[in-house]
């Protein structure tokens, strides 16, 4: 899934298109009704509301929409030239302007006529180019600055490696930062060596540097040809992971990973992720996130503060238990939770760590001595988990998704195609809460992650929230 921030501003862009369309439609009636004097403000008001029928116009909304969408207007064009975007624009507002134009034949609509149609296509095209063009300037202006960045790791360190790594670095308004190089010892290791890039580790180990750096996307540099081995398998640790990998050329058979076709200077790249990489139901789920978890937080303020008494008049410590959490892209970040434990929980784990009941990295025991009476009541309601709508609203996490590890759980991991659920924003509940919980092996509750990325969609979101209602009702597998 992409970055809360880049989520917003690519549904505010949506929005902002469909204003723009809008006003080109409502100054293109400007000539016609002249054409027709009329002679009053009340007339024109009039015309204005009998011709466009509310519904009309909301499907024209909907028919546009659709159209951008399908012309691929609010994909990623960060390596896009601004030509080809600009020609996708031209040939979206000329198909929006057809619709107008059947829609006028079948409802009878004298508004439209073909002096209305070349207005609204021109200003409409006019619009939507130059609010593309300033985009761009903007997206550059916050790159240069150190934000809305990728961090590309490139595998190979022959000439063609280096030629992009260097391209890329003449063009920071895309947003890119070169963490370094992966390759093994060969003839030309000393002439790269010469160029000043690092080396951050070899082929062999590079599946380590993965679990333990931040990488968005790995750039396939290598002759494929001579190092099929080495490519097919960072292809496919990528896949595993869901890290996006970009190539020039080759095809590898991934069973799960799609691909799409960019193209940046003179270097033609094939992208590869899996599950659900950007478009508009991405960002509708960022903006349900956002407006549930505001609301939520605002309702749910007077239990917030009941709890927050409960805990300090029942246990000496904090109200919040605050740890660090693996989340999107492996990023950590602080998770919020009512604390449930005594104040020195942590530092007793290793004390009770053959006690663990489940099997994996992850630690759980029915019975938890360290877990105070309130704690008990608060993890049986799970209102202790109420706390990470603060962390829905920050973007760092989602009310639907993998639930985001401990580090120490993290670092437990033995098979690299589960950490694939890092290639999504972490969430408060998921297949694995609606399914048992605690009470279901580590092993299945990967691949029930795997399952959510794989089949995701907003209808598979909104009937998880609705399993959760009544499994914490239940208290289905809490411990």
């Amino acid at each position: 899934m992409s970055n809360p921030r880049r989520q917003a501003l690519l549904t505010a862009f949506k929005l902002f298109d469909l204003v723009l369309m809008v006003i080109a439609f409502g100054l293109a009636t400007v000539p016609v009704l002249y054409d027709a004097d009329v002679a009053s403000f009340a007339q024109f008001l009039e015309m204005r509301i009998r011709v466009n029928d509310f519904l009309i116009f909301t499907g024209l909304l909907a028919a546009w929409h659709l159209i951008f969408t399908s012309f691929g207007l609010y994909q990623s064009h960060r390596l896009g030239r601004p030509r080809a975007e600009m020609v996708s624009v031209l040939k979206a507002v000329t198909l929006s302007t057809f619709v107008v134009f059947v829609a006028a034949l079948l409802l009878r609509i004298s508004l439209v006529t073909p002096i209305f149609l070349m207005v609204f296509w021109a200003i409409g095209s006019g619009l939507i180019v130059m609010s593309r063009l300033t985009l761009r300037y903007l997206l550059k202006r916050v790159r240069l600055h150190g934000r809305n960045l990728r961090f590309v790791l490139i595998a190979g360190t022959n000439a063609r490696a280096v030629e992009l790594a260097r391209k890329i670095e003449t063009t920071p308004e895309l947003g890119y930062r070169i963490i370094g190089f992966a390759d093994e010892d060969w003839s030309g290791i000393e002439t790269f060596q010469g160029t000043g890039y690092k080396l951050v580790c070899g082929l062999d180990d590079f599946p380590n540097f993965l679990r333990h750096s931040v990488v968005d996307e790995v750039v396939m540099a290598l002759p494929v040809r001579s190092y099929y081995f080495h490519a097919s398998r960072i292809a496919a640790i990528c896949e595993e992971q869901g890290i996006i990998m970009r190539f020039p050329s080759g095809i590898f058979n991934l069973k799960l990973a799609r691909s799409r076709s960019e193209e940046f200077e003179d270097h033609n790249l094939i992208t590869l992720y899996t599950g659900a990489h950007e478009g508009w139901p991405v960002a509708v789920k960022r903006m349900i996130d956002f407006a549930l978890s505001l609301m939520a937080l605002v309702a749910l303020a007077p239990l917030f503060l009941i709890v927050a008494l409960l805990i300090k008049l029942t246990d000496p410590g904090p109200v919040f238990f605050i740890q660090k959490r693996m989340g999107l892209g492996k990023r950590r970040f602080s998770l919020y939770k009512f604390r449930t434990m005594v104040k020195d929980a942590e530092a007793k784990l290793r004390e009770i760590e053959h006690l663990n009941e489940v099997s994996g990295p992850v630690f759980k025991i029915k019975n938890d001595p360290r877990i105070t009476t309130v704690g008990r009541i608060l993890r049986k309601t799970s209102i202790d988990e109420l706390p990470q709508l603060i962390n829905v609203f920050r973007g760092e996490m989602s009310l639907v998704g993998p639930r985001p590890l401990p580090v120490r759980d993290y670092e437990g991991f033995d098979q690299d195609w589960q950490r694939r659920r890092f290639s999504v924003r972490p969430g408060i509940t998921c297949l694995w809460q609606v399914n048992g919980r605690s009470s279901i092996p580590f092993e299945r509750w990967m691949e029930l992650d795997m399952e959510y990325i794989d089949k995701w969609s907003l209808w598979l979101d909104l009937k998880i929230l609705a399993q959760t209602i009544p499994a914490v009702l239940r208290g289905s597998g809490a411990a």
